[in-house]
């Protein structure tokens, strides 16, 4: 065998009491053993030389751990995982001459075996706040309050390939929760920004009818006489109207 399995609970229960020699030729006979699929030889201090450990110790560890027989030092629980290894192979063997494992159907919770140990997963979600424990994830139901363009606006936001995320509508309803407190009209805000296609939500401004602030570009001025610039010529000290240019 080149690999066993190897109990560390068990081990430490039964082996507690050991010298670290001991213990240290407890192992070493196992390794044997399981290596050559035999009875450990009679021949102590053939064994002793091998293993590289005094003989009286090796004596101690066979006579506690192993059982003396005509075929030399038996153990019987490494024979009996010898004995599946070999179950195992002539399995694996005949179903390589049958063109594989026979299909099974998978099992919802198969066995743990020694070497797999159970796994519990843990999570580290932080508790919901308030205002987040009231909010689905998008697509879902919304709050009772919330205006029938709301359903437009999250369809919007899908054929604009911006899908709403939970986090992202969780913002956008705790927006509009609290322009609603101020008295703002949350069904203009959220029908201009469909109508303007727009992904976010913005206030509507009184005058402007749009929710983002409109933008007017300054007035380039004279450098000389300070005057609205339609055309200009580029100086040193700065842009210069053409009848300051003229009369320099």
């Amino acid at each position: 065998m080149f690999y066993y399995q190897f109990n560390i609970g068990d081990y430490l229960k039964h082996t507690a009491h050991l010298s670290p020699l001991e213990d240290i030729a407890y192992r070493r006979l196992l390794d044997i053993y399981y290596d050559t699929e035999m009875p450990i030889p009679t021949d102590i201090p053939r064994v002793s030389r091998r293993l590289r450990i005094d003989p009286d110790t090796i004596k101690l560890v066979l006579d506690e751990f192993f059982e003396y027989t005509d075929s030399g030092y038996r153990n019987k629980r490494a024979d009996g995982e010898i004995a599946a290894y070999h179950a195992f192979l002539e399995k694996q063997k005949a179903n390589g001459i049958k063109g594989g494992r026979p299909k099974t159907k998978p099992t919802a919770n198969p066995p743990l075996t020694q070497a797999e140990p159970k796994i519990t997963l843990t999570t580290n979600r932080e508790p919901l706040t308030v205002n987040q424990s009231k909010v689905k994830p998008a697509g879902a139901e919304a709050p009772d309050w919330l205006p029938a363009s709301w359903q437009t606006y999250t369809q919007h936001r899908k054929e604009s390939r911006k899908p709403l995320t939970a986090t992202a509508q969780t913002a956008a309803i705790n927006k509009l929760e609290r322009w609603k407190a101020e008295g703002k009209d949350i069904a203009a805000i959220i029908t201009q920004s469909v109508e303007n296609g727009w992904s976010g939500l913005f206030e509507v401004k009184q005058g402007v009818g749009q929710g983002k602030p409109s933008f007017t570009p300054p007035k380039l001025s004279c450098c000389v006489c300070g005057g609205v610039l339609k055309g200009f010529v580029e100086t040193q000290s700065g842009k210069m109207c053409g009848t300051c240019w003229d009369k320099r």
